[in-house]
């Protein structure tokens, strides 16, 4: 859950990317916001360490070719699949998630992000669509008895606030992601909105919500030009 440019799609994919690559198992991403090309930049971008403008712009392959290799082979040889199918509904979702599961197994499932996705027209209105999605998504994990990451937006109000790390009240558009969430973590970066920070390079993991542990912060690295989180190290310099 995080405002736009928090990172909120690489910190997800990094977990998909540890569950299928480093784990052996099987990941599906289904992103409503990028494309399945501009999605594997992002993952070849943090499995090589390769900068994500030296991918877009095709100098990867004459600049990082080892480890353009090296992460591509990581990637083949693993159960990491994308979905950019459009106009996404809950049932659509459940239905891809059936078939993924009886093909290749299903050991993690992310949506990025919930208000990309298109309502029944059961609800009267767009808060009621995101609440049915939230519900339809608790169901579809229970059914499919694997994680689903569910990425959210946040309201603007937060803008309004001198302390601008996110709260539960903060959630866009549906109280039911509270209610229906396991655990609810949010993505702050203090740089985004004060570029003299000492903290630049680091991101805070705040843990709004959960269900059989405990809530609380966690710092974390993030290397913007790899799209990646890694653990923060003593001594880290951004």
């Amino acid at each position: 859950m995080v405002r736009p440019a928090m990172g909120k799609t690489a910190f997800a994919v990094n977990i998909a990317e540890s569950v299928a690559v480093d784990q052996g198992k099987s990941a599906l991403i289904v992103s409503l916001e990028m494309t399945n090309e501009a999605l594997m930049d992002r993952i070849l971008a943090s499995l090589g360490k390769i900068p994500l403008p030296a991918l877009k712009d095709g100098s990867a392959t004459s600049e990082y070719g080892t480890e353009l290799t090296a992460a591509a082979w990581k990637v083949k040889n693993s159960k990491l699949h994308m979905s950019d199918r459009p106009g996404m509904t809950a049932p659509r979702l459940r239905s891809l998630g059936r078939r993924h599961k009886q093909r290749y197994g299903l050991d993690l499932l992310v949506l990025d992000y919930l208000q990309l996705m298109e309502g029944t027209g059961r609800g009267g209105n767009r808060t009621e669509d995101v609440s049915d999605m939230s519900r339809q998504a608790k169901l579809m994990a229970r059914e499919l008895d694997c994680p689903v990451i569910i990425l959210s937006q946040l309201n603007r109000g937060l803008e309004q606030r001198p302390n601008k790390r996110p709260m539960m009240s903060d959630l866009r558009e549906s109280g039911a992601i509270e209610q229906d969430a396991d655990i609810i973590m949010f993505v702050y970066r203090d740089e985004v909105y004060h570029p003299d920070t000492d903290q630049k390079g680091i991101a805070e993991i705040i843990i709004g919500k959960a269900r059989n542990s405990e809530i609380g912060t966690v710092r974390t690295a993030f290397l913007g030009k790899y799209s990646r989180f890694e653990k923060l190290s003593a001594g880290w310099v951004g």
